[in-house]
Order: structure tokens, then C-alpha cells, then sequence
């Protein structure tokens, strides 16, 4: 018998199925039932009186106020707990068990009916749209993420009374639940059954007036709680609020306005209209530097809103390339043999091969890449597909590094106008070697010295990444010989051949001619007048160009000093984190080519260094697009102006400046200590 328990139950016209209802409760051992009568014109009272419930009548409507009504009963300021439940039989009562036996850990235990398919297709389209909208919005301001907003719950009746429900009509329920987050009541949602109604009509989904109007109940009073809400917060929380909501117009408008202005070469006026929009998200996420917390809700939205409007964004000219390789290695052919270009690949051209950049040059793409792209257009060669699995990464790294460093050092990511641009807009595949880097280095420990060591799966994550794209390769290095140095060299074998595993097994399909007459496997692309002669957008190879102009057709001059940069690297045993963003700075300052993209894959590791050179030419990047608008107008070559490269890589290097002058104030080693 469960006597520190109340069961109140609205009712309207319920005769038919108010005596099911109080059976079920009987049978879980709940005594004390108050039926609360709404106005019923039918024997509700009557039946509920010799079905052995006690009987209130509230003439005034609403749901909120039948349920307010029945907590002014004497029975209900004597029990511990109040139960909700409807007196249609829609609720499943035979699961009351479970929901009662969490009651020592929590203050409200709430039904979910739609944890579920089946709890779903229960629920008609109103209700299931009205309970997504409803709890998406609660997460937005609250920062709780519900399910549903179901009637079978359960609540102390301390609890109860400390929320102050003011409610009196179909709002009753969101008000609970906001308001429970806001006093901080230990909330859990136990998945239910939900039965067909077992007679009678809905008050709210039955008719389309009547679900309006609760949709319209329910928006105005989470809108009310808001306001009272923000009233209630000191000033700072105030400007915290309003500075959230500025920044997410300003993300969210910002991709809005750049996204239908993406197809650089062929509109003279797209890449204005880009920056534009691209201007409007860089404020938007400077802004978001000033933030001192921020929920889930919030976080994702705009980590993931951004990246689905410009996802329509028409694409930069090397997704053509992907569709195209993926398409033609399903035609049988190699495309580390044939550049796009070969007479062979004529017929099979699409409209839009035209678009493909370098149509002169082999793939030079990694191939695990290259299986990725065959897989992709076997499927269908589509950009939207092709973009959908590149953010599809990148939302992976975001949840990483917020699992890892906290959401609002993740701002950083996912939140950086250059991200999303990069993957969502403008199509490139990076992300796809992005993620598994970021995975190793988070399964890597910080210090050699105080951890047992590296895990197996993290050299094999680095060689997915090599495999994708060749960048990842020092890292791997810098694993392996940390291993050596502490003397586990069957370890450090291991960790070699997991390393290049990924890479030899991909590499198979692409490789030609048999064990007697010699085998080929073309798909390193050191050969390639792009890799050997290519330049665009750099720094330290123009200026050196600048002053000797027979250098432009020797780019392998700056592998020396990279390499002595790794090398040191490795001589000190960085932790892999530091390693990579030193590495990568270093390959920015010293690459011949360029590309606005590029410095993405800096940014996962400044969430951990706060490196102030990578936030500032996350902003500075899209100087870059002055090269595509320049050859759409007609008033330059690819080769950025002097002011334009500087307006560039100014930024970044005054921001490593800064960075490398602050290192091991408090601040910093706060940082530091976080990241390990």
C-alpha cells in the first residue's frame, strides 16, 4: 500500500474510462485518488465516487487548474508524493513499479512515451511536433534536455510546492519542467507504454482549434518563464544572455546571407556578398570569446545550424574532383593513372566536369580519400552527399573536443566562421583526416613520462589519417619514437606497422602490374608539378621569392627546415597535442601552397593552447578569396597584392607572437593543465 502517495486525475468527460483508470492504480497499491472534475456533463463524478476515488469538483476549465485544485485537497498536504495521470487509460499504469521505486534519487520522475517508434506512432503528428518543439525550446533556455511531455508523472509534494505553479491551463506541464531545472530538482524520464485512448475524444489532439490553442498555451508560457527568468538574473547574466542572443542572430544571418554566393569564378560579385556574410559570422564568434559558460542546447544549435544552411552553399572547384575520381574509379579506371583530362575519360564526362581544377594533373589525393570518394559516388555522385559526410566528421571533432576540454573551449571549433565554411560551404575533405588526428591525440597521454604509454588504437587512428591526407605522417614519427626512447622497441614496431597499415591495405586496389613483371603502386604523387612548382597564398616562399625568383620552381628548398622543425620536435618528445600544432605552424609559415582551408587544421589544437595566431587568422583567412575574385574580375592573376598578403598572415603571426609572450602566465597554465 502506498500511502505517502496522492494520484490526481483531471477529467472531462471521462465516464467512460475513469473507473479503468482508478482500477489500475488500485491494483499498483494507491489508495488515495482524487478525481478532479472539470465541468464533466456526464456520470465522470458518479462513477469515480463508487469506483472508490475521492471526488473534487473545479467548474473553472483547464487542465492546469483541475491539477492545481487537487493539490488544495487535505489529502495532498498530507502524503510525500503526488502522481499525475490522465483518465482516458492512455497511460500504461501496470509500469507505476518502476516509477516509484526511483524515488529515493529523485524529485521528479517523468514519463516518457516517446523514448520509443512505438511510443511515437501512438502519438499523432500535433502531439509528437508540439512535444519536439515544446522540450527543444526548454533545452534552448534551460539548458535540459526532456523527451516528452507526458502526463504520468511523479513529484515530491515538497518539490511541488517550491515550483509555485502559476499555470492554470494547458501550459501546466512545461511549466513543471522548466521550473524544475530552475530549482535544481533531480529530474529522470523512464521510458513508458502509451495505450490507445480507451474512449471519449482528446481535448487537445482531438480537434485542430483545440491543438492550437494548446501550442499557442504552451509557446506563450515558456516565453513568460523566460521573461521571469531573465529578470531574476543579475546584470551579468543579463549581458550574458543578450550577448549569446546577438551572437547566434549574427552566425546564423551571417550563413544565411554568404551561402547563396559561393560559386567565386564565375560570379564577379559573389565573393563581396561572401565576405559580407563571412563578416557578420567573425563577429558573431569574437563575440563568443566573451562568453562565460554556455548550455548544450546553444552550443549545438549553432554548432550545428550554421553548417546545414551552408551546406546549399554552391562549392569550392575541388569537390568536382572528388565526384569526379570516385566516379571514374567505379568506371574501372585509376585515377592516380589518368588526369580528368584523358582522351579514355571522354565519354564519361558529366555536366559539370568543367569545373574540375587541374584537369592536366593525376589525383593526388591519399587512398584511403580516394576509397572514400568510390564509395561515396557508387551511391551517388552528389555535392550534397559528398558535404553531408564532411561535416558529418566535423561535428565529430566538435563533440570530441567538448567531451575532452569543455563546451565553451570548444567555441573555438565549433563555432569558428573558417570551420564551417570550410566543410559545410565550401566542400573540402579535410575534416575526414581532421577526425581521426584528433582522436588519436586525445587517446595519447599528455606526459610520457607520467603515463604507462601510448594505446594501440591511437597509431592506428594517425595512420587513417596519413591515409587520408599525407600531413598526419610526423605525427606517427613523433609516437613511434617516443616509444623507442622508453626502450619498447617491439612496441615501437607495433606502433610503426599499425601506423602504415591503413595505408599499405588502401594503397592495394591502386596498384599495377604482377609479382613477375613488377608492381606500380602510383599513389604517392611526389612527381607532380603541383607538388614540385605549385604556389598560392604563402608566406616566407614569396617573400623568399621575392629576392630569388629561381626558387618558384624549387618548392622542395622548404623541406629541410620543416623537417629540422620536426625533428626537434621529436628531440624534446612533445606531447602529441603541442607536436601537431608546432608541426602544422610550421608547415603554414613554410608551405608554398596555400589555401584558406588549410589553417582549419590548426584549430582542434588551439581549443587546448588557446593559441591566439590561429583564432585571429580564422578571421584573416578569407583574405584569401581575393585570388578568386580577382580572376573573376579580371583585375588580377592567382597572387595575392603585398597588403593582401599581409592582411593575411599578419594577423597570424602577430597572434603567435602574442601567444609565444604570454607563455606560463597563470592563465596560460590553467589552460595547460586542462589540456593534459
Amino acid at each position: 500500500m502506498e500511502e505517502s502517495v496522492l494520484a490526481i486525475i483531471p477529467a472531462l468527460n471521462e465516464s467512460e474510462t475513469i473507473a479503468g483508470v482508478i482500477l489500475g492504480l488500485q491494483e499498483q497499491g494507491i489508495t488515495q485518488i482524487c478525481v478532479v472534475d472539470n465541468g464533466s456533463r456526464d456520470r465522470t463524478q458518479t462513477i469515480a465516487a463508487q469506483s472508490g476515488a475521492s471526488v473534487v469538483t473545479e467548474p473553472r476549465q483547464g487542465y492546469g487548474q483541475a491539477c492545481w485544485s487537487g493539490l488544495q485537497t487535505p489529502a495532498a498536504k498530507r502524503v510525500e508524493w503526488i502522481l499525475f495521470c490522465d483518465g482516458d487509460g492512455s497511460d500504461d499504469l501496470s509500469q507505476l513499479g518502476e516509477l516509484l521505486a526511483l524515488r529515493p534519487d529523485y524529485d521528479l520522475i517523468l514519463g516518457n512515451r516517446r523514448e520509443n517508434a512505438f511510443g511515437r506512432s501512438r502519438l499523432t503528428p500535433v502531439q509528437n511536433f508540439g512535444n519536439w518543439l515544446a522540450t527543444q525550446l526548454i533545452w534552448l533556455g534551460w539548458g535540459r534536455k526532456y523527451e516528452d511531455l507526458g502526463p504520468l508523472r511523479l513529484i515530491r509534494r515538497t518539490a511541488i510546492d517550491r515550483l509555485n505553479m502559476a499555470d492554470r491551463g494547458f501550459g501546466w506541464t512545461v511549466e513543471m519542467q522548466a521550473k524544475a531545472v530552475e530549482h535544481g530538482l533531480r529530474i529522470c524520464e523512464l521510458p513508458v507504454n502509451y495505450l490507445p485512448r480507451q474512449g471519449g475524444r482528446s481535448k487537445i489532439s482531438g480537434t485542430v482549434v483545440g491543438s492550437a490553442r494548446a501550442g499557442q498555451v504552451i509557446l506563450s508560457t515558456l516565453a513568460g518563464l523566460y521573461g521571469q527568468r531573465l529578470m531574476k538574473v543579475s546584470r551579468q547574466q543579463r549581458f550574458q544572455q543578450g550577448l549569446l542572443w546577438a551572437i547566434a542572430l549574427l552566425m546564423i544571418l551571417g550563413s544565411a546571407i554568404a551561402t547563396p554566393h559561393g560559386d567565386f569564378l564565375n560570379q564577379p560579385d559573389a565573393v563581396p556578398l561572401f565576405w559580407r556574410g563571412m563578416g557578420l559570422m567573425s563577429i558573431g564568434f569574437v563575440l563568443s570569446w566573451g562568453l562565460n559558460n554556455i548550455s548544450s542546447g546553444w552550443f549545438w544549435l549553432l554548432a550545428i545550424l550554421p553548417r546545414l544552411v551552408m551546406l546549399a552553399m554552391y562549392p569550392g572547384d575541388d569537390i568536382w574532383r572528388y565526384l569526379w575520381e570516385g566516379h571514374i574509379q567505379n568506371l574501372g579506371f585509376n585515377p592516380y593513372l589518368l588526369p580528368p583530362s584523358a582522351d579514355v575519360l571522354v565519354p564519361f564526362r558529366f555536366d559539370w566536369w568543367g569545373e574540375i581544377n587541374h584537369p592536366d594533373l593525376a589525383a593526388v589525393y591519399p587512398p584511403i580519400a580516394q576509397l572514400w570518394f568510390r564509395l561515396l559516388a557508387a551511391i551517388t555522385p552528389s555535392v550534397l552527399l559528398f558535404k553531408s559526410t564532411f561535416v558529418a566528421a566535423d561535428l565529430g571533432i566538435c563533440w570530441l573536443l567538448s567531451r575532452r576540454f569543455g563546451r565553451l573551449a570548444t567555441l573555438i571549433y565549433a563555432w569558428n566562421p573558417l570551420v564551417i565554411y570550410s566543410f559545410a560551404g565550401g566542400g573540402h575533405y579535410d575534416s575526414l583526416f581532421l577526425l581521426p588526428l584528433v582522436t588519436a591525440w586525445l587517446l595519447s597521454p599528455a606526459d610520457q613520462r607520467a603515463r604507462r604509454g601510448i594505446a594501440c588504437n591511437a597509431p592506428t587512428a594517425i595512420g587513417v589519417s596519413i591515409a587520408v591526407k599525407w600531413m598526419s605522417l610526423p605525427v606517427l614519427a613523433l609516437i613511434v619514437w617516443q616509444t623507442i626512447t622508453r626502450r619498447k622497441w617491439g612496441r615501437g614496431l607495433l606502433f610503426l606497422l599499425l601506423g602504415l597499415l591503413p595505408l599499405a591495405i588502401a594503397t592495394l586496389p591502386f596498384c599495377e602490374g604482377s609479382l613477375f613483371e613488377g608492381v606500380t603502386c602510383p599513389v604517392v604523387p611526389l612527381s607532380s608539378p603541383f607538388v614540385n612548382y605549385g604556389r598560392s597564398a604563402s608566406l616566407i616562399p614569396q617573400l623568399v621569392s621575392d629576392l630569388w625568383p629561381a626558387s618558384v620552381r624549387a618548392n622542395w628548398i622548404y623541406t629541410p627546415p620543416l623537417a629540422g622543425i620536426v625533428l626537434w620536435g621529436l628531440v624534446r618528445s612533445l606531447p602529441v597535442g603541442k607536436f601537431t600544432e608546432l608541426y602544422f605552424i610550421a608547415l603554414m609559415l613554410l608551405s608554398p601552397v596555400i589555401h584558406a582551408w588549410y589553417f582549419t587544421w590548426l584549430v582542434p589544437f588551439a581549443v587546448a593552447s588557446r593559441n591566439w595566431g590561429t583564432r585571429l587568422v580564422s578571421l584573416s583567412a578569407f583574405v584569401y578569396f581575393a585570388l578568386p575574385y580577382g580572376l573573376a574580375t579580371g583585375s588580377q592573376g592567382w597572387m595575392l597584392s603585398g597588403v593582401q598578403r599581409w592582411a593575411l598572415w599578419g594577423p597570424f603571426v602577430l597572434g603567435l607572437a602574442i601567444s609565444l609572450w604570454s607563455r606560463g602566465t597563470p592563465d596560460q597554465n590553467a589552460v595547460k593543465t586542462s589540456s593534459a
